[in-house]
């Protein structure tokens, strides 16, 4: 299955490996210190500010859409998967 992050854009849902509120990020000086060495893996779906940040595999996507509504649409897509 897919999860929807925003902007037109989907990513296999087996493909994500946590999904973070953007505002909670910001205060976490390991998250910081994790997105600051990962900088050239961030992709922004959103010209605006963030509201979650998705890390997958492969990437980091700083998404338009809360991380409430992207746990719930990984929820439901791993329930499918089941």
């Amino acid at each position: 299955m897919y999860i929807h992050l925003g902007d037109n854009f989907v990513v296999p849902s087996k493909e994500v490996v946590m999904i973070l509120d953007r505002h909670s990020s910001k205060s976490s000086s390991i998250v910081s210190e994790f997105l600051t060495k990962q900088a050239d893996k961030i992709v922004r779906l959103t010209k605006s500010d963030a509201k979650s940040v998705v890390v997958t595999m492969d990437k980091i996507y700083f998404s338009p859409l809360s991380s409430s509504t992207l746990k719930k649409r990984a929820h439901f897509a791993f329930d499918i998967d089941k």
